[in-house]
């Protein structure tokens, strides 16, 4: 198939709209609709349902934008592979979550620029969905993620560091404080789990942020108190500008390494060497 034909039908599943689609790849409308016609005729499928108000996609089109979106991925990787830089012997796809990308990522960049010279490097910052999925369709070779979910096949999760959770405030007594300045981070389904568990009366925090180091900045500028990694609120601590909250329980929350057991075992292992030596001990 023409990977042209799957940009296309990706761009208007995303924007729902032939004319939004036409803009985004530079292209005339007409050719737009003509790229959806021939891989419709391909796929003996109707993809969309077009309407005053733009495109929707077909019961057929929703299953198919998966397979559209690894086709372009597998096709992208293929053209890294067989255009590799002069003197690069392979190339490394590595992939991490936001709140993992610093020092995490940065650091194992580092290392294998220093140690493995002749590999190519390819990082990925996204969310944990996505990077798995890349991981299983073969786009990545491999993900940095915290705690993700069991997986089945040929997917295999490794523990790389054991990183703690602990409840740090701004008030130099130690004292959690006022419900209304508890900072409640989403650290994930076990960590909301266990919290809810050991202070079942926070059942409405006064701010909830998705975002790790977005929350430590807000908590740092305003005050207030919240569960942060240990190694992010380290400096602060020993600067005394952050205390730990006295008697708070600690969490735990692990980092993995995420990788196919398809993937040639040499480039793995590499991989895993890097991380292992760059990451320090939580």
């Amino acid at each position: 198939m023409d990977i042209a034909l799957a940009r296309t039908f990706l761009e208007i599943a995303e924007t729902g709209s032939f004319v939004a689609a036409a803009g985004r790849l530079n292209v005339t409308q007409t050719a737009v609709s003509a790229r959806v016609h021939a891989l419709e005729e391909q796929l003996g499928r109707r993809l969309f349902i077009r309407n005053k108000s733009g495109a929707r996609l077909t019961p057929a089109g929703e299953r198919f934008v998966r397979h559209a979106r690894t086709l372009v991925q597998v096709w992208d990787r293929a053209r890294q592979q067989v255009g590799l830089p002069q003197g690069r012997v392979d190339i490394a796809s590595v992939g991490a979550e936001i709140s993992l990308w610093n020092p995490i990522l940065v650091d194992w960049m580092a290392w294998m620029k220093r140690e493995a010279p002749d590999i190519a490097l390819r990082a990925e910052v996204d969310i944990p969905s996505r990077l798995l999925e890349a991981v299983h369709n073969g786009t990545l070779d491999l993900a940095v993620l915290y705690d993700p979910p069991p997986q089945g096949g040929y997917t295999v999760i490794e523990l790389l560091t054991e990183e703690k959770l602990i409840m740090v405030t701004s008030a130099e007594d130690g004292a959690r404080g006022l419900p209304e300045d508890y900072v409640q981070v989403d650290w994930g389904p076990s960590f909301q789990a266990s919290h809810q568990a050991a202070f079942p009366e926070i059942v409405s925090p006064g701010v909830f942020i998705s975002h790790g180091p977005l929350a430590l900045l807000y908590l740092m500028r305003v005050g207030g108190a919240g569960y942060f990694r240990l190694s992010a609120v380290r400096p602060h601590l020993d600067a005394g500008r952050l205390h730990r909250v006295i008697d708070a329980p600690e969490f735990s929350y692990s980092v993995h390494m995420v990788y196919s057991s398809r993937t040639e075992t040499g480039l793995i292992d590499n991989m895993r060497r890097g991380f292992r030596s760059s990451t320090p001990a939580a």
